[in-house]
């Protein structure tokens, strides 16, 4: 299931909630027969109200409807939000509630961070836009800029299948890692426009069988590219492996664009991508800060042939703890359009970054404590392996504990 090419899809971006709430809202109420959602932040706000009716909607015409939210990203949704849904049969439930010491949650690392939406089989929709009003740009300055996918075709079947087996378990083992990787490779060393609708993959990241097949599909694309690498994502921090092929990518002709961070919503987060732009430019990586609102993006597109939206940030906690999923898209139009819209962006929201010359004594210190942060940060999640984290527990939501 994970990683397995499909064609015959058609594969249509919605940027930002004015594009993908209205749409997925919309599938939800027209539902007949099951409705498959999992977020990890669900909000009692205007944008949570919606979806809540459209759920009801769904419901109330008989439709099963499994709804999951993450403990940590939606903690405190109230019994007037929740009960309504519980009477009427939705089935709610909680990935690893949050829990807490002295009023403060604890239990912050390897949630579940996917985005995903399936209505009868029919639609699918996988990105990285929660449901809650900060992704709307009535929320003014701070809202989100994001991106999702609609998916209508024989894809929809797996990623459907997907969230069925994560009724049971959030971490369904499916393939070995020989299958995994033939899987990614099966396209081959050089990327090509194939014909008969876009060429697509659902590719997910757990902590049992598939704990690098988000990364190894980046990774794949960047040594293949001939042209461009384009890449948005809003927390940047990828293995030396990761930097290395985008170091080589440049270096060999390849134009490498990057649009990262620049008016952050956790400000450490810039100051740990900032520490990897002299090592990447150096080698003719161009980085560019997006300033005109917090970015959220975890795209990218490689020649226009090769395109991924979803879930998955390019940081420790995406790549190595969190449970993730992406769509991964073979389909020139589809890619075309993704970079027209960030080509757009860069050129009308972005500053790009210049390399800094500073003296020798300093350059000394910057690449020294570059090379401790990064290190520090890399191990980070085998570090977290070792506090002896339990096996993840999904826990149906009751009133009293909502």
């Amino acid at each position: 299931m994970n990683s397995h090419w499909v064609p015959g899809n058609r594969i249509t971006l919605l940027e930002n909630g004015e594009a993908y709430f209205p749409r997925v809202f919309e599938a939800i109420a027209a539902a007949e027969h099951e409705v498959l959602l999992e977020t990890f932040i669900l909000f009692d706000d205007k944008v949570g109200r919606e979806l809540q009716q459209a759920l009801l909607r769904a419901a109330g015409r008989g439709a099963v409807v499994h709804v999951l939210v993450d403990g940590w990203g939606s903690p405190d949704l109230p019994p007037s939000f929740t009960q309504p849904l519980l009477d009427a049969g939705v089935r709610l439930r909680s990935f690893e509630p949050a829990q807490r010491l002295l009023g403060a949650r604890i239990n912050m690392l390897r949630r579940m961070h996917h985005k995903l939406v399936v209505v009868d089989g029919r639609w699918a929709f996988v990105g990285g836009i929660n449901y809650s009003l900060d992704h709307l740009a009535e929320f003014g300055p701070l809202a989100k800029q994001d991106y999702a996918v609609e998916v209508e075709g024989p894809l929809v079947g797996q990623i459907q299948a997907f969230c069925r087996a994560n009724l049971d378990t959030p971490q369904p083992a499916r393939h070995d890692w020989l299958q995994r990787w033939r899987a990614i490779r099966t396209w081959g060393g050089a990327l090509e426009e194939v014909g008969d609708g876009a060429v697509a993959a659902f590719v997910t990241r757990d902590n049992r069988e598939h704990r690098t097949d988000i990364e190894r599909h980046y990774r794949v694309a960047v040594r293949s590219a001939h042209e461009r690498v384009l890449i948005a994502n809003a927390y940047f921090f990828p293995g030396y492996r990761f930097l290395r092929d985008l170091r080589h990518a440049a270096r060999r002709g390849v134009r490498v664009d990057l649009i990262l961070q620049g008016w952050p919503d956790q400000p450490w987060v810039q100051k740990a991508s900032a520490l990897l732009y002299g090592h990447l430019m150096r080698a003719g990586v161009n980085v560019y800060e997006y300033l005109e609102r917090p970015l959220h993006a975890k795209v990218a597109v490689v020649d226009d042939l090769w395109a991924t939206v979803g879930s998955s940030n390019l940081d420790p906690t995406s790549l190595s703890l969190n449970l993730e999923a992406n769509v991964v898209v073979r389909d020139a139009a589809f890619a075309r359009h993704l970079s027209g819209r960030l080509d757009q962006m860069m050129r009308h929201g972005c500053q790009r970054v210049q390399l800094p010359t500073p003296g020798r004594l300093r350059s000394a210190w910057i690449a020294l404590r570059s090379l401790v942060v990064f290190h520090v940060l890399r191990r980070y999640p085998t570090w977290a392996r070792l506090t002896g984290m339990s096996a993840p527990q999904v826990v149906p939501m009751r009133t009293d504990s909502a």
